[in-house]
């Protein structure tokens, strides 16, 4: 028996060549009846895959990351957030600069969509506890959601808590003026950022320019904000299914 797993999508919302938005609809849900039902619990948490991830390589993560939090002892939904991040040329090392450029784009324009998602949940459960987890380049939609959700008072605490893995964001965001007082206000408990001095992608980023001081690569410079944590890990590689093995704790 196929199981499905629960999924919000923007598939096909944005240009996989140029980044251009091609739909303003906020989000869809996949299958309805799997959102009805989490409607009732407590606490749920989201997996959001990073860069050349097709619908069925989101699926994918979203399977790793419920295996190994049901080993950790974690009893609550898991489900995904599903992305155009598959852009155009991405696998070519030619074309990685602008693909990867279109995919940080989309990812910007998503927290739009994600953090609509975030609302219109909280209002028909307005305790349920959300956890987000962002593999790469999902840390940029996390940083727009929060952006997006920082707009209105109401969304103070609104995500429960964040968790970083291979990080593309710069290493600066915790401490900056800017993002860490949005951070602080918009995520109610923790932020842990699980970086590794040895990613092969975040280190060749990094020296291409591509990402200037990634904070997956070597965590936080400056001062975090107190809900800012980071645990030094030894992922074999860049791979979520790599991270997810360093995982030792949940949430």
């Amino acid at each position: 028996m196929k199981i499905t797993i629960p999924r919000i999508s923007t598939r096909g919302y944005y240009d996989l060549s140029s980044g251009k938005t091609l739909k303003n609809n906020s989000y869809f849900l996949y299958p309805k009846k799997a959102f009805t039902v989490l409607e009732k619990s407590p606490e749920f948490t989201m997996m959001i895959h990073g860069l050349r991830n097709d619908n069925a390589g989101a699926i994918a993560k979203v399977v790793l990351a419920k295996n190994r939090l049901r080993k950790l002892g974690y009893i609550h939904p898991v489900i995904g957030y599903s992305y155009d991040s598959n852009t155009t040329g991405a696998h070519l090392i030619k074309h990685a600069k602008r693909s990867l450029a279109v995919g940080q784009s989309i990812a910007k324009k998503n927290g739009r969509n994600l953090g609509q998602f975030i609302e219109d949940f909280k209002t028909i459960n307005p305790k349920i506890k959300i956890r987000l987890i962002g593999h790469s380049l999902g840390s940029q939609v996390i940083l727009s959601t929060v952006e997006y959700l920082a707009k209105k008072k109401q969304n103070k605490g609104i995500i429960e808590s964040v968790y970083f893995f291979g990080a593309s964001i710069t290493e600066d965001v915790p401490s900056s003026k800017k993002y860490g007082k949005l951070l602080d206000v918009v995520i109610n408990k923790k932020i842990i950022n699980h970086y590794a001095p040895t990613d092969e992608v975040l280190k060749w980023a990094d020296n291409e320019k591509y990402v200037k001081g990634p904070l997956g690569l070597n965590g936080a410079i400056g001062k975090p904000i107190k809900k800012y944590h980071q645990k030094l890990t030894k992922p074999q590689n860049h791979r979520f299914a790599s991270y997810a093995k360093t995982l030792n704790s949940f949430p």
